[in-house]
């Protein structure tokens, strides 16, 4: 199979789809791989990197999107990209369809097979290749989070972590699956006072457990989110529902209640967010403020580590990769259930039925479009 990656072009989007050595294990597998010039540099990898493993380099992403069977990348298809993507080619990377229903319709225009890193499951449930991003999205929360609380941020002006005589600040953290853990790991080593909300008692259980006395741990109910939301002096929105848009856990009048310069990071905000106040910002623009509050919602947190970010994702997707390259999108899909379920679009129709859902669209079970060779 001739498997292409062309450069991100997402704001301040410096990840790329495979590293050399994914590039080696395709080449090896007798597979062709074509990369686009500079794909690679945010995240400090050379054209001459991905030469000595094998890939042919190639000017700009026209040929890599004429000609690529399978296309991989890291974020969701831009507007300009989704236009080059064609009839049965096969598109595997982040997608996050539920908030966005422009892309859902050029991604059904297009006629591409379009499977979505973080909705494959694993046969614990979990989502594998979701994983590794929120974990680093997690740890990165508390330290953004600490950013914006300066003064010259438009924050508080306090320190996470306080210092002898002076209390630390008060992080509460929404949402204790994946990034949620990971946030809490990390705003307990900054010192803060951390608070985890959750609706399911083996996540509370297990937070416990894992922390001990350094962190509370709260069952989740409107009023348990009022109180702790007026007290944050860091709120972090990490709720999850796999392929669904975030619930708005949030109102704007609960913001309303919050300290003057208070922080909330949303973590969710590539699946809508779940603060009613959110809407997407970028790496260069990262912040804004409704009612004193300042909102850090970049939608593509762990492109702030693009190196660290790209290669934990490669951990992840490359078996995945190989199998889609080595069976054919059909025969993999068919044989890998948890795989399947990353087939978001196919042929023009939504296979996934959260996102079905999510925009009032006609659903069409994934299993049908192999049972039915489409």
């Amino acid at each position: 199979m001739l498997v292409g990656v062309p450069s991100e072009i997402k704001n301040n989007e410096a990840r790329v789809g495979l590293i050399p050595s994914s590039v080696q294990e395709l080449v090896h597998h007798g597979h062709r791989v074509m990369v686009q010039s500079g794909a690679g540099l945010g995240a400090g990898l050379t054209d001459e990197d991905y030469m000595a493993a094998g890939a042919e380099i190639v000017d700009g992403p026209e040929r890599i999107f004429a000609e690529a069977e399978m296309v991989v990348k890291v974020k969701e298809p831009q507007a300009q990209e989704r236009k080059r993507l064609r009839p049965g080619q096969v598109l595997f990377t982040y997608l996050h369809l539920a908030p966005d229903p422009e892309q859902t319709r050029d991604l059904m225009e297009s006629g591409a097979v379009c499977i979505a890193y973080e909705t494959v499951t694993s046969p614990s449930g979990a989502l594998p290749l979701l994983t590794p991003m929120s974990e680093v999205a997690g740890r990165l929360a508390p330290q953004v989070g600490a950013h914006a609380l300066e003064k010259a941020q438009g924050g508080r002006g306090i320190l996470l972590g306080g210092v002898p005589g002076v209390p630390a600040a008060s992080a509460v953290i929404l949402g204790g699956g994946v990034s949620g853990t990971h946030a809490a790991a990390i705003a307990i080593g900054m010192g803060a006072r951390v608070t985890v909300v959750d609706r399911s008692p083996d996540a509370l259980k297990r937070l416990a457990n894992q922390f001990g006395s350094a962190i509370s741990t709260v069952y989740s109910t409107h009023a348990a989110i009022t109180e702790l939301v007026r007290e944050a002096d860091l709120l972090i929105g990490a709720v999850l529902i796999p392929g669904a848009a975030a619930p708005k856990l949030v109102s704007r009048a609960m913001i309303g209640t919050m300290k003057k310069g208070a922080v909330v990071v949303d973590i969710a905000i590539d699946q809508g967010g779940c603060f009613e106040t959110s809407h997407a910002t970028t790496h260069s623009n990262p912040t804004f403020v409704v009612d004193g509050v300042v909102h850090y919602c970049v939608a593509n947190m762990p492109g702030a580590v693009p190196r660290t970010s790209t290669f934990a994702l490669n951990n992840a997707t490359l078996p995945y990769v190989l199998a889609l390259a080595n069976k054919g999108w059909r025969t993999a899909l068919s044989e890998d259930q948890h795989l399947l379920a990353g087939l978001n679009v196919c042929d023009g129709r939504i296979t996934c039925l959260p996102v079905a859902d999510a925009q009032g669209l006609d659903y069409t079970p994934a299993q049908d479009m192999i049972a039915n060779g489409h």
